[in-house]
């Protein structure tokens, strides 16, 4: 009998060693005001259970459990973390002024901070559309891993370009070469085989530059540059390895060309006309729409050293964009949030919800471009972009009432992603 007892005692105290430790309590947040992402009105003292990585429960405040941590934003608006569908974290303000003295060397340098301001913004996630070399790929990749802080990142890596397009380094004497990756493809073979190269080392998705560009030296900033069979040559392609094709295009005819080949998204959309916005609602095409960034360029198009010709693109860039903005919620046209930054100082992205709410939007409907709407069009609605049970704990706080004073989105005091509290 003693001997059992003995023999007892040894294997309790070895199943406590080989439970290993207990798991993390949970952590409950305490809002004061929750708009929860889903375009619901919103509700006041609400209680939001964390555990791991998911929400487990939400529910009005009554008992607050003593054995969990409790975070206190009572005297907030607690929102899901926002997601820029429109990013190039790799790049700095001004850097599209002298590509030749800056280097993808440089941009990797600069990418983890610029990648940890936009964090600390409350932008969770991030859609990055174009980086060189895949820059943007080892940064995701760095994330994922844990050795580099920064919002979750569906990456495009370089974008597809036309010859003499957006995304090619011309201007320059032809024998003045970059040795670099590149994304410039022409024609139907040249653009299939870049989707499969970009897909094969790591591309989230594909960037098609199907117009011209302001920040650029071609002549025009909105001219059609891929044909209708090349940008159908790219979806098809994107579509066979499972991608969405995201399609920079400023000019009317340009967006058209992209929407009935089937791109998931148009980016800047800046001359958008009704045939277009009428085709965008047909077949449900997302806009992504910038504004801020080309603004805030041109003021300091100048000291970067723009030439002229670049800034007097800018100029009709930025007289465009509200009358495409007002005409794309006219027709019901769905909008997803994009900054472009960091165009502008990292970490600034949601400055862009001034000119939405300025064009229109209700501060509710201007969040949800940034939450559910943004999360639909990166295909991950499953998992982030509103407060819902069984959603991965992507939430931020901002201080006082968003809805009254929407300005205080760019000015987040709580950031949880994945669960982990990463600003407090």
């Amino acid at each position: 009998m003693k001997f059992a007892l003995i023999f007892l005692a040894l294997m309790i105290g070895d199943a406590a060693v080989f439970a290993g430790p207990a798991s993390a309590p949970d952590k409950v947040i305490l809002a004061g005001t929750l708009v929860d992402g889903l375009g619901t009105t919103p509700r006041g003292n609400v209680m939001i259970t964390v555990r791991d990585k998911l929400i487990v429960a939400i529910g009005p405040i009554e008992h607050v459990p003593t054995d969990s941590e409790v975070i206190d934003l009572r005297d907030s608006t607690v929102l899901p973390g926002l997601i820029d569908c429109h990013t190039h974290v790799t790049q700095m303000p001004g850097e599209a002024a002298d590509p030749v003295r800056w280097s993808y060397l440089d941009e990797a340098v600069v990418a983890p901070s610029n990648a940890r301001a936009m964090l600390m913004a409350g932008f969770t996630t991030i859609r990055d559309v174009g980086a060189r070399s895949f820059v943007d790929i080892s940064l995701r990749n760095a994330i994922n891993r844990g050795a580099v802080v920064g919002p979750r990142i569906l990456a495009a890596t370089m974008p597809l370009s036309a010859t003499g397009g957006h995304n090619d380094l011309n201007g320059y004497p032809p024998f003045l070469n970059f040795s670099e990756f590149s994304g410039i493809a022409d024609g139907v073979d040249e653009i299939r085989k870049k989707v499969r190269f970009e897909v094969k080392y790591g591309a989230d998705l594909i960037k098609i530059m199907v117009t011209a560009g302001a920040m650029s030296e071609e002549e025009s900033v909105d001219a059609a540059l891929y044909t209708d069979d090349e940008i159908r040559a790219a979806v098809a392609e994107a579509a066979i390895w499972g991608r969405k094709v995201a399609a920079h295009a400023h000019g009317a005819e340009g967006i058209k060309r992209a929407v009935r080949a089937g791109v998931a998204s148009v980016e800047h959309g800046t001359f958008l006309d009704e045939e277009g916005a009428r085709l965008m609602v047909k077949s449900g095409t997302f806009l992504v729409k910038d504004s801020y960034e080309d603004r805030w360029t041109l003021q300091h198009a100048a000291e970067f050293g723009f030439s002229e010709r670049v800034t007097h693109k800018l100029e009709k860039v930025v007289a465009g964009h509200e009358a495409s903005f007002r005409l794309a919620v006219k027709y019901g046209v769905k909008i997803a949030f994009g900054s472009d930054g960091p165009d502008m100082p990292p970490g600034e992205n949601a400055k862009q919800f001034r000119d939405y709410i300025a064009w229109g939007m209700s501060p509710n409907d201007a969040i949800l471009t940034a939450t559910r709407n943004a999360a639909e069009l990166l295909g991950i609605s499953d998992q982030v972009g509103v407060i819902r049970v069984g959603m991965h704990a992507d939430i931020i706080a901002v201080p006082g009432d968003v809805l009254r004073d929407p300005r205080q989105l760019e000015h987040v005091k709580f950031v949880m992603q994945d669960g982990r509290i990463v600003k407090h």
